[in-house]
């Protein structure tokens, strides 16, 4: 995989020089108070890229800073309720003698029946 990364690389850098050599000539731009400033051309295009590249990489490195903190915020929220999830509970005293239960405690109309579907 690693020399699929550099072959695309070289190619890519191979058409750049191409097009470089291609393309070399000067472009006349016209500036404030009559100012004309002579560029060759594929050194204004790659200005111009960078006029493009280099916001849009600010603004994703902004948004990746933030992912970043709101991920470490919500990690740490899960350590401490792991932490406070893991302290046992303290034991409360057992009584000494379980009350008994009596047959009739519980009255019958209480108890659960099965009804048959439909009604019935």
């Amino acid at each position: 995989m690693q020399f699929l990364k550099i072959l695309f690389w070289c190619l890519l850098a191979f058409l750049a020089a191409i097009f470089t050599i291609g393309n070399w000539t000067n472009v006349q731009i016209k500036l404030w108070g009559g100012l004309i400033a002579e560029v060759n051309l594929p050194l204004l295009l790659f200005v111009v890229f960078l006029l493009g590249l280099l916001p849009t990489m600010a603004y994703y490195q902004a948004v990746r800073w933030r992912l970043r903190q709101r991920l470490t915020t919500a990690q740490n929220a899960v350590e401490t309720l792991r932490a406070t999830a893991a302290v046992p509970a303290p034991r409360l005293a057992a009584d000494p003698e379980p009350l008994p239960v009596a047959a009739h405690a519980i009255p019958p109309a209480s108890i659960p029946t099965a009804v048959p579907p439909g009604g019935a």
